[in-house]
């Protein structure tokens, strides 16, 4: 038999995938896996396992939220292991499995990566971490992991976000210095800023799918400049409900790599977990890094 390495955070989102995982098993069992299971306890859990077992294994599926499918693709990035990777979304947000079309129905999901085929997808590289989707700062970086759920849900995550900057006193000035690969330097101060291969991000952004390529080694930079007047923070509500990317208030850029320089006490979120600043870093694009089982054209 072909063997499966599956990885379950019981505890991602409202816990909805915990009741199916039997009818999970069984879907992947008749397709010819045995499975070899595993409940992450903690975080990190997933990374350890994945770079333990992903090697011995014929795929690798991974139960959770995009946390969890980040420790995984970070475990199997270290290890060096070019295993298929599954994802069945159960977290709250699922951003990466958005971008990728994937089942909102974990059952479907799981029947998807039986008939899917994988395909060869970029990840990002922040210094010894990695991420899958997106590397963010700024105004909407805190609160993209700190909102309550409940909150999300009843108000719409960006209805909630948008409704937090309606005044100049309530933004934060983020002074950063981004040098990108083709030489030109990105310097001012900016509200949030992301470094993204995805078409959803946080919730919050959504990019056009047309001009989003998940595997073209590079990444979509989009910043946020800092509005100085009532009249310029107007524009960037409108432009960030509207999706205008064209807008002088955003900035919009293919990158490869890019070098930031920074207070080292500005933070940053990887696929939506914290993760500590740095006076300077670099974030790069990791060409094909990992392959993905999708099921579709």
């Amino acid at each position: 038999m072909k063997r499966l390495l599956l990885i379950m955070n019981p505890a991602a989102g409202t816990k909805r995938a915990n009741p199916h995982l039997p009818e999970i098993l069984s879907v992947f069992e008749r397709a010819g896996y045995a499975c070899l299971t595993f409940m992450t306890q903690k975080r990190g859990d997933g990374t350890e396992l994945a770079a333990q077992y992903a090697a011995q294994s014929d795929l690798v599926v991974c139960i959770g939220g995009d946390g969890s499918f980040n420790e995984v693709i970070s475990g199997m990035v270290r290890s060096g292991a070019k295993t298929p990777i599954g994802y069945i979304p159960a977290g709250s947000t699922n951003d990466f499995a958005a971008s990728l079309g994937l089942s909102k129905n974990v059952i479907q999901a799981a029947q998807d990566i039986v008939a899917g085929r994988p395909r060869a997808y970029d990840v990002g590289r922040f210094r010894e971490r990695y991420f899958s989707y997106v590397a963010s700062f700024g105004a909407f970086t805190k609160t993209s992991y700190a909102t309550s759920q409940n909150v999300k849900n009843a108000l719409g995550h960006l209805a909630y976000i948008l409704g937090g900057i309606k005044e100049l006193s309530s933004l934060h000035r983020c002074r950063v210095a981004l040098t990108l690969d083709d030489g030109d330097r990105l310097e001012g101060d900016y509200i949030f800023g992301a470094v993204s291969n995805s078409t959803s991000v946080g919730g919050i952004l959504t990019l056009n799918p047309e001009i989003v390529d998940m595997n073209d080694g590079q990444f979509e930079l989009l910043l946020v400049r800092y509005p100085e007047n009532a009249g310029e923070l107007a524009e960037m509500v409108l432009a960030l409900s509207a999706q205008n990317y064209d807008s002088p208030s955003l900035i919009f850029r293919p990158a490869r790599r890019i070098l930031v320089e920074a207070d080292p006490g500005m933070d940053w979120t990887l696929d939506g977990e914290f993760a500590q600043g740095s006076s300077r870093l670099e974030i790069e694009n990791l060409h094909s890094a990992v392959n993905i089982v999708v099921n579709k054209p």
